[in-house]
């Protein structure tokens, strides 16, 4: 399968991926935020139907809705007081509905849909790897500068706040990585298996681990093992890899359960 461009690709990209969503997942889960990648999943498709409508890349226009629906949530939750889950619920239901609606009033038959409600890893390509691997590279230059910043902020944001750290800012920008790498992988990957790989990881590493460092460290080996082997697995049984992805990760975190610490 090394001889395949396309499969070189796919394990290139899956592993930029798992690295990024390990990151962003681990700071998601500290904050216990899992809903926000599903609100701005869902929220992605109302761009998705507007782009379709329009004629233009939906691409662009599922970031736009990606970035607001982010900034709305942090807006809701942090000026309005309303919490953060009712805020996601609110943009979660936006994004679908107007998303319906769009697809519904464009002529004809949207055939790209599918790919970004399941995606398609195999689709990779090398610039996809080279945008993605830059994110990636700012992601990862963002949390190095930030790192004590970050940890304070999601664990215990009222203490930061207290503290005068800028509180606001780390939590937004923050939020805008989450909804660009959104963006960026919701048609390589699909919703399922996105979804998948910003929360089990990290849950699988949280029942061994405290500490946001060793967390993340533990997320990323998660989600490399876990997403080379579904890949490589899928050629012999011959069944979408992102399933098996899937299947793996949620194995491995069930057996992880009975030997959590206490």
């Amino acid at each position: 399968m090394l001889q395949y461009s396309f499969f070189v690709n796919a394990m290139i990209g899956v592993a930029v991926i798992s690295v990024a969503a390990a990151v962003i997942g681990t700071y998601i889960i500290t904050r216990r935020l899992v809903a926000i990648s599903g609100g701005i999943t869902h929220a992605c498709f109302g761009g998705l139907g507007l782009g379709y409508f329009l004629g233009i890349n939906p691409v662009i226009t599922a970031a736009v809705f990606a970035v607001a629906s982010a900034l709305g949530v942090e807006w809701l939750s942090s000026r309005v007081r309303v919490r953060e889950d009712s805020a996601i619920a609110v943009i979660w239901a936006l994004g679908m509905a107007v998303g319906v609606l769009f697809v519904f009033l464009t002529p004809g038959y949207v055939p790209e849909l599918n790919s970004f409600l399941f995606g398609n890893i195999l689709t990779i390509t090398r610039a996809d790897i080279a945008v993605f691997g830059v994110f990636t590279a700012l992601l990862l230059a963002f949390f190095a500068i930030w790192h004590r910043q970050i940890i304070a902020v999601a664990f215990d944001r009222d203490f930061a706040r207290v503290a005068g750290l800028p509180v606001t800012l780390i939590s937004t920008v923050i939020t805008m990585f989450i909804a660009v790498g959104i963006v960026l992988t919701i048609r390589l990957v699909g919703v399922m298996l996105l979804m998948s790989m910003l929360s089990l990881p990290m849950m699988t590493a949280e029942t061994r681990f405290r500490r946001f460092r060793p967390m993340m460290l533990a997320s990323v080996a998660i989600s490399l093992v876990a997403s080379l082997g579904g890949l490589w697995l899928s050629v012999y049984v011959d069944v979408p890899c992102s399933a098996l992805i899937v299947l793996i990760m949620s194995a491995v975190y069930l057996a992880a359960l009975p030997f959590r610490r206490r």
